[in-house]
């Protein structure tokens, strides 16, 4: 982190070193991390764990979300799909029908407006 000190007013450097003063008192005032991790290790142990088990590897990810194996459409393109709707104001704008409505169908629909009248015709 990198704060440009030239560009701060008087009244903003005292806040900044209060700020800092505070941070500084609150991680001098914290048990060492060699202890927690002795104590952790220790309460590990008695139970009956390692810390493998509980926390993983160093570098694996083992949340449930990591952990959940992918559904079958995992990494499948579903392709493209023909639009069903176009915009009568403007031809270039069109929906498949498929997610949210877009911006201009909302606004026609909320005015009175059925999603069936913008329907593109067959041919």
């Amino acid at each position: 982190m990198s704060i440009d000190l030239r560009n701060l007013s008087a009244k903003q450097l005292g806040t900044l070193i209060a700020k800092a003063k505070e941070q500084q008192t609150k991680l001098a005032k914290r048990t060492p991390i060699a202890t927690v991790r002795g104590k952790i290790t220790k309460f590990a142990k008695a139970e009956g764990y390692t810390l493998e088990e509980l926390f993983g590897t160093p570098g694996t990810r083992t949340t449930a979300k990591a952990a959940a194996k992918p559904g079958p459409r995992a990494g499948k393109k579903l392709g493209k799909v023909a639009p069903k709707y176009r915009n009568p104001a403007n031809p270039k704008e069109t929906w498949t029908g498929r997610g949210k409505h877009p911006r201009w169908m909302a606004a026609l629909v909320a005015k009175g407006k059925k999603a069936e009248d913008f329907l593109i015709k067959k041919k």
